[in-house]
This record gives C-alpha cells, structure tokens and sequence, in this order.
C-alpha cells in the first residue's frame, strides 16, 4: 500500500536533471544561484536515508577510534523522519547510540516541574527512548531554573559542549521566519546560549505539540547562532512546499541576522536536504531557463512566459522579440519562430483551461475543454479533509456542478473536533438543556448527567489537557450538523453527504496518528461504491497540521489499490485537486479554471458562512488574520486578476484546479 502519493504530485512538473545533476559540472551550472551545498530530494524517505547513511557511518567511524560522537538536536517535526530511519536501524541491529552523547538545542522557558511538555520530552518521545543511548549522555536546557540562573546556566551548558570536544554535528529544521532552534530574527551570528523571546510565528508553529497557542511558554533557552556554527557538520531540513519561500531566502539570499538560517552561508560543511515541494522556489525548479538549456515542454514554457510577462509587466499578446532576448528565452524564438507564436501558442493554452463547465458540456466539442463532455451527467465525489475544506476550496465549482446536473456526493474525511472551542460545546449543552427542562420537564436522566459531568469538565480543564471522549463526539456533532447545512444550502442530498472520520485524525491532539491501512480502507470502499467519473481531492499540501496530505494520501492510496485490482470503473475517472486557504494554484500549472460571478461569489461565502464554528472563534486561523470566507474571496479574485494581467477574460473570482495523473 503506498501512503505517500502526494509526495509524487510535484514530479509530474520537474525534470529530474534539476533537482539529482548527473555530474558535479551540471550541478556547478544548475546551482550558481545557491550560496549553501542544497541536496533536492524527490521525497521525504529518500532525503532522510541520505542523512541517516552519513550519521551512520560518522558514528561507526568514531566507535572504531573510541571516541564520543557528540550531536546536538532539535525537536522539530522536520527532524521526525530521520529520528524514525535512526530507530529503524537500531532496531534492525545495524547502528548502536552507545558512543552518541547528545545536546538538546532549545528548552520552552519557564517550565513547571509537572510540565510535560518540554522539548526534551518530545526529542525522547520520538527518539531517545527508542535507541540504546545511555541516560548519562543526553543533555538539555532546564526551563525549570530561576531567571536569575538562566546566565550562569547557558555558560556552563556551552562549556559542557566544549569538554567534550564540541558538536560533530547538529541536526536543525527551520521555522517560517528563517529560526534555527529558537534563533528568532535578529539574533546576532555571534550569540551564544541564552534566553530568547519566541515570536508569534514560532509559537503558532509551536503550538502543534501545546495545544494552543496561549499555552506555548514565551520563552526558551537556545543554543545561539555561534554555537551551532561552531559545529563541525551542519544538517537543515525543510520538508512540504510551506517551507519552500522560507528555504529560497536562507539558500538564495544574503546573509543576515532577519533571516538566521542565512547565517549557515558562513559555515564550511553546512548541508541543507530538502524534498522537492521545499525546494519549490529555488530558481532552478522554479526558473529552470535561468540557469540552464531547457527541454521546453508545453508546461515550461507557460511557466516561463507567465514569468516574463510579470517581470515586464505586459499581457501575453504583447510580448516582444527583444523581452524574450533580454530575459534570457532566445531559446524560445529559436523554437517558435517569433515571439508572436510563442505568445499565441500560450495564449490559447491558457484560455482553453477556462470552463463554466466543470463536469464538462454535454454535446459539445470538447477537444480543447479541460473536461471530457461524456459521460454526462457524471458521478463526482468531492474529499473534503475538514468538514468546510470542500466550500472553503471550490464552493463556486460545487454549486456549479449541482446545478448543471451531475449526482455529487461531498466525503468529509475527518470530524474536524479538534478545530471546535469549547465554547460552543458550552452552548449547545445549554440548548440541549433547557429543551430537557422545558418540553420534557428535566426528565431525561442522560441529558441532565452528560450536562452536569461536561460542565464540570470544562471547569477543571487546563491548558494542554486532550479533551474527553464525549467532548470530542459532541464537537464532532456540531461540525457535522453544520457541513450538512451547508450541504442543503448547496442543494445536495443528505444521502449524498458522507462522514468517513478517519481514524487518524482521532488522536484528541493537534498532532495526528499516522494515517494507515484503516483510513485508506474507508475511502476505498466509498469510491468502490460510487465509482465516480469525476474526483475532487486536496492539494493543498502547505496546511500547517499535515491533515490535507494526510487525507490526500488516503484517497490516492485507495485509488492506487483499485487501480491494481484493475476496477473497471477508473477507465472513465479523472482526479481534480483543488487548493483552499492556505495557497494557491501557480497559473502556469493550472488546468481548469471555473469563473465565479459576483452572486455565485456571494453564495460561496454564505457556504462558508453556514459554518459558525470556524468563524472569529476558530483556533487554528494560522498567523493570518482574515477570516477563511476572507481569504477564499481573495484568493478566488486574485486568480481571476492573474488571467486578467495575462490579457485573458476578466471575471470576479475563479477557482482552480490541476489534475492528477494516476
């Protein structure tokens, strides 16, 4: 069973020769943008094996000499991966911690005593509890300690390092800013162990493993910027396309103390690994002309000329021969003949992605539609990983397909509860309640203790603490009833409306199970059953808390397992994959975009809005203020404005879609 399909989504647009050069000339010439050693990988296994097999072999080479190999580590998720490669190996007998003497590189500052959530307790969670590293041999900042203490501690920490000969190597992830451990922008190359504020970012990244933001300490003790730099081996690493901007500045641009992770251009043998999606930015995936002779497919030279008419600031019809020879794309005259084939050949590639009709046009010529105009009506079935991603995403496609005909069924993958606040539940018991009191005068027994046992639950519930399991069923419940609001609204049938609660998602906590065989079987037996000619996924793979690649992956390995039982019904499929409020669709890889009318706008925030609970009161708006119907109009228009620039139609808003070829 493969779990980790979306990972290949990415390939489909990339030749390889970009991101695994064959030779060290090649990669010279692909790379004279990058001012740090940069290894793409096209996943996330194949990056974490590279480094395993380095630190693997560093630390036999040290056994044999029987000497120490002392690595300092963060805690971060992006570390979480090779952590698991690390365990594997031990597990399967092939590599001992025995001589590994390991340095935590940050602790949450001030920390109770009866506070679990330190980052240590993480690191040992994920992987110091898994090896054979004797206790005496890990060491971590205390958050317990005085203020007043902190000073002296941070001096002798560093002189710890430095007795045992200093840091061979240290593993590092990075933040949305550009921190290493907990360097916060403008933190000085030479600043050592010390007490740092954690900025808004950083916390909001945090609170993955605190359970809300507020619970994030303010504080943390970090190894500084001088400290890891005086490492002998540095590795940073940066999985999934939220990283890819963050990854561009600190691998492309100058070094300075806004982005810390640029500090690492100063350092001998710093090593960033990344997967493609991270490394989506770089000039060389993201401007391969730039750096190298091209095969120009269709794909590249869209992305190319898109480019050039936003650097000159013209739409496509008037490009000239001299933009193309003054941008470095002499290449494509060479190809086209003129810049006017070019542009036209662009032009009407660009226009043909437009459609008002999203499950295609019945009894019209479809050669140049981006959807097939039979079978009609189809049978569509739109993944939803929350319970509002569908309306949120492609609200205005939705409604279009419904009313054009097409038998739509909506999968909400997961229950959404965890994204509930407790105020709500407080509301609704209120309402159960006094239903109780006042049609059934406080007969039902149930109602009245369920009532009285929540209530004093959320009295005594503190920050951090996972809540009970009726709690979750009854948050769970009120998103439920609010996507089937939505759902009427939108004119689909209740029978139609499908509740999957995969099982990965139930883990009380921000930070999900792994997603398995289960959930992959529940989204299997959906599509068995409805064998669809049409399926609706997400791409939106930059959701900070993984649950959009998660439930992609669950889809895509259920469509991959039919695909190897050869059901008859996938013949006639096609996969769509949407993006909600997190990003978008680049327009160069576009291939459907649905006009959105002002009023068809309007009824897709009132979609969104039949969602009470993720509206002022959601926890995990992310560090963007806009509310999601906000951001969604924005991100619809802003679509519609690039197709403007480019000379297109001029629509209020669109929504995209890129197809998956499975």
């Amino acid at each position: 069973m493969k779990l980790n399909l979306s990972s290949q989504i990415v390939l489909n647009q990339i030749p390889e020769e970009f991101y695994r050069p064959a030779t060290a000339i090649e990669r010279s010439e692909i790379t004279r943008f990058e001012k740090l050693p940069t290894d793409i990988f096209p996943t996330i296994e194949e990056g974490t094996i590279d480094i395993a097999n380095h630190l693997e072999a560093d630390i036999k080479k040290r056994e044999q000499e029987g000497r120490k190999y002392v690595m300092g580590v963060g805690s971060g998720s992006s570390l979480t991966p090779i952590f698991q490669e690390l365990i594997k190996r031990h597990q399967e007998g092939k590599l001992s911690f025995k001589n590994v003497v390991i340095f935590n590189a940050y602790e949450y500052f001030p920390l109770s005593v009866e506070n679990v959530n330190r980052s240590i307790n993480q690191l040992k969670d994920r992987f110091l509890n898994h090896i054979d590293i004797d206790a005496e041999n890990i060491f971590t900042p205390d958050g317990t300690i005085t203020q007043d203490d902190v000073q002296e501690h941070c001096r002798q920490y560093e002189q710890h390092i430095k007795e045992l000969g200093g840091l061979d190597v240290i593993l590092l992830g990075i933040g949305r800013m550009g921190n290493i451990a907990t360097n916060e922008p403008g933190s000085s190359i030479t600043s050592a162990s010390r007490l740092i504020l954690i900025d808004e970012t950083s916390r909001e990244e945090m609170k993955m493993s605190f359970g809300s933001q507020e619970s994030v300490p303010p504080c943390s003790i970090t190894m500084g910027v001088s400290t890891i730099l005086a490492a002998r081996k540095i590795y940073l690493t940066a999985w999934g396309e939220e990283k890819a901007d963050i990854i561009k500045k600190t691998v492309e641009g100058k070094v300075s103390d806004a982005v810390p992770a640029s500090f690492l251009q100063t350092h001998n043998d710093a090593h960033v690994v990344i997967d493609l999606s991270a490394a989506a930015k770089l000039t060389r995936i993201q401007h391969p002309w730039l750096v190298a002779s091209c095969k120009w497919t269709d794909k590249l030279v869209r992305s190319a000329l898109v480019w050039l008419c936003q650097i000159t600031g013209k739409p496509l019809l008037k490009l000239t021969n001299k933009d193309y020879n003054e941008n470095g794309l002499s290449e494509l005259l060479a190809l086209y003949g003129s810049a006017y084939n070019a542009n036209i050949k662009i032009f009407n590639d660009l226009q043909h992605t437009i459609t008002g009709w999203p499950g295609g046009k019945p009894d019209a010529d479809d050669t140049y539609r981006p959807e097939r105009a039979n079978p009609f009506p189809k049978r569509v079935i739109v993944f939803s990983p929350h319970p509002d991603d569908d309306v949120i995403s492609m609200g205005g496609t939705l409604r279009r397909l419904v009313q054009q005909g097409h038998d739509v069924h909506v999968a909400y993958e997961t229950s959404g509860n965890i994204a509930v606040g407790d105020e709500e539940v407080v509301r609704f018991m209120h309402f159960i309640n006094g239903f109780n009191q006042l049609f059934i005068n406080s007969q039902d027994e149930v109602i009245k203790s369920k009532y009285k046992e929540i209530k004093e639950f959320l009295k005594n519930k503190k920050e951090g603490d996972i809540d009970s399991q009726d709690i979750r069923t009854i948050k769970g419940l009120i998103r439920r009833g609010e996507a089937r609001t939505a759902s009427t609204f939108n004119q689909i049938p209740l029978d139609h409306v499908h509740f999957l609660d995969l099982p990965f998602y139930e883990s009380g906590k921000i930070e999900k199970l792994p997603m398995g065989e289960a959930d992959v079987n529940i989204v299997r037996e959906l599509i068995s059953k409805v064998k669809p000619h049409q399926i609706y996924v997400a791409g939106d793979l930059a959701d900070p808390h993984g649950t959009h690649r998660k439930c992609t992956d669950a889809v895509l390995a259920a469509i991959d397992l039919e695909k190897e039982a050869k059901a008859e019904w996938l013949k006639d499929c096609r996969v769509w994959m949407y993006r909600g409020a997190w990003a978008e669709w680049e327009i160069e890889n576009i291939e459907m975009c649905v006009p959105i009318s002002p009023e068809e706008l309007r009824a897709k925030r009132n979609s969104i809005l039949k969602h009470q609970s993720q509206m002022e009161s959601a926890p995990f708006l992310g560090n963007d203020e806009r509310l999601f119907w906000q951001r969604s109009e924005d991100r619809n228009r802003a679509t519609a404005k690039l197709y403007d620039d480019l000379g297109l139609a001029c629509y209020e808003a669109m929504e995209a879609f890129v197809e998956y070829k499975f």
